[in-house]
């Protein structure tokens, strides 16, 4: 729909000229260990599984990101798991009163985010569509949550500038 998922975090935080790889990690695929340095930055999305899995990929991913914070490489993470406590050494930089844990900065390189800012309003709208067709919440609750998207559009703006400054290092 929007050409995969990788082109929802290239529209948000990237801009022009810049060259975005995609890993399907799920699948197996990672950047090799010997090509880390030439890359800037990397953006660690969401997951349909949890973080404590042991599935080959999830434990190949956490070593990989261990070897990413060793190099202090940029590294944005968005993961279905909410955050109770931030690793050693990272620091809230955001929360609410739901969240505890809303963002959180290890030194200068890694930047976790509970929320979506690179979710736009159709994102938001066909997200709430799937609910409601797998029955993860019922009509009223849809109606309400678009008529919400419809007065007043989510604050990502900042978010995103963020993001972008973020992964940009300035």
């Amino acid at each position: 729909m929007y050409g995969g998922y990788l082109n929802v975090f290239v529209e948000a935080f990237g801009e022009e000229g810049e060259r975005w790889d995609l890993f399907r990690v799920v699948e197996g695929e990672f950047p090799e260990l010997e090509d880390l340095p030439k890359y800037d930055g990397f953006v660690v999305s969401g997951s349909p599984y949890d973080a404590y899995g042991n599935q080959p990929w999830i434990l190949k991913l956490c070593f990989l990101l261990q070897i990413l914070d060793s190099m202090a490489k940029k590294v944005l993470e968005c993961h279905q798991d909410e955050v109770l406590e931030v690793p050693i050494g990272a620091n809230v930089i955001g929360y609410s009163e739901k969240t505890g844990v809303e963002m959180f900065m290890l030194e200068s390189h890694i930047l976790g985010i509970q929320g979506h800012p690179e979710y736009t309003i159709d994102i938001l709208n066909n997200l709430i569509d799937r609910l409601l067709i797998d029955q993860f919440i019922q009509e009223d609750l849809a109606e309400n949550a678009k008529n919400m998207l419809e007065r007043t559009e989510p604050d990502r703006k900042c978010l995103v500038k963020i993001c972008r400054k973020f992964l940009k290092g300035r």
